[in-house]
């Protein structure tokens, strides 16, 4: 069988309602599936898996967890029964541990919804192994890079490897109940310039994510942007498959890395 190469992607899986209501990223989502190779297996760094070491979910069959409260019944009611891989979660311990970055397998740890949120849309059948990566809150954005850059081989392999978080992440300021409200400046220009530097390359400028204008505003805690420097280690090639905002300041964007 000939192996085809997939991309790295950043997706912005945006709030747990958009597994009900997609508005333009669900359809964005099932495009980007329906054109790419279907992938052997998918591997996602969630921004909902906050942890002290670094760790690889290596379930066979995962449960699905909903990690949230105060939304519709139905939303409950969703299940992505995907498998898990144990053998591909052992590939990865090892890739990690010849690159000095040591990790542990996670046999318990049930599927987030950074990880089925945007699967339910991009592969609904829910029939291509998923394989979860921890992320460690004690990294630095360089090292969480550095843990693409290790595992972007198996993309080679034609597995799908996938940063899930938000270009831009503050709950406070959203406007919950208006799917259209008016996009704040400062949320506009922190993924304007995220976006500038990226597609010239300047991946030094993400890193030192210090300096980003308007930094705090639009991600008051780093675990929603930190998939994005995982995501940069898979490809040096950036391009946009999605841009819009939800909810005023809730970036939705999707990028991808060749």
């Amino acid at each position: 069988m000939h192996l085809q190469t997939l991309p790295g992607l950043f997706i912005s899986h945006g709030s747990p309602l958009l597994a009900l209501d997609p508005e333009q990223v669900g359809p964005a989502l099932q495009r980007l599936g329906l054109n790419l190779p279907r992938p052997q297996a998918i591997v996602v760094m969630s921004a909902h898996w906050e942890s002290q070491a670094l760790e690889v979910s290596s379930a066979v069959r995962p449960e699905t967890w909903h990690d949230f409260r105060g939304f519709p019944p139905a939303l409950y009611q969703l299940r992505y029964p995907a498998p898990g891989q144990p053998e591909l979660a052992e590939q990865i311990l090892h890739l990690l541990a010849e690159a000095g970055l040591p990790a542990h397998a996670n046999s318990t740890r049930p599927r987030d919804h950074g990880v089925w949120m945007p699967l339910l849309h991009l592969y609904p059948e829910a029939d291509i192994p998923v394989v979860e990566i921890s992320l460690p809150i004690s990294y630095s954005a360089e090292e969480i890079f550095k843990i693409g850059q290790t595992l972007k081989e198996l993309r080679q392999q034609q597995i799908l490897l996938i940063g899930s978080g938000s270009i831009t992440h503050n709950l406070a300021e959203l406007s919950w109940h208006n799917a259209q409200a008016t996009v704040p400046v400062w949320a506009s220009e922190f993924r304007n310039y995220v976006v500038q530097k990226l597609n010239h390359q300047n991946y030094e400028a993400i890193l030192n994510w210090q300096t980003i204008p308007h930094i705090q505003q639009n991600h008051p805690s780093l675990e929603h942007l930190a998939p994005l420097f995982f995501a940069m280690g898979l490809g040096h090639r950036f391009t946009i498959v999605h841009s819009s905002f939800s909810m005023g300041a809730l970036g939705m964007d999707i990028y991808r890395f060749d």
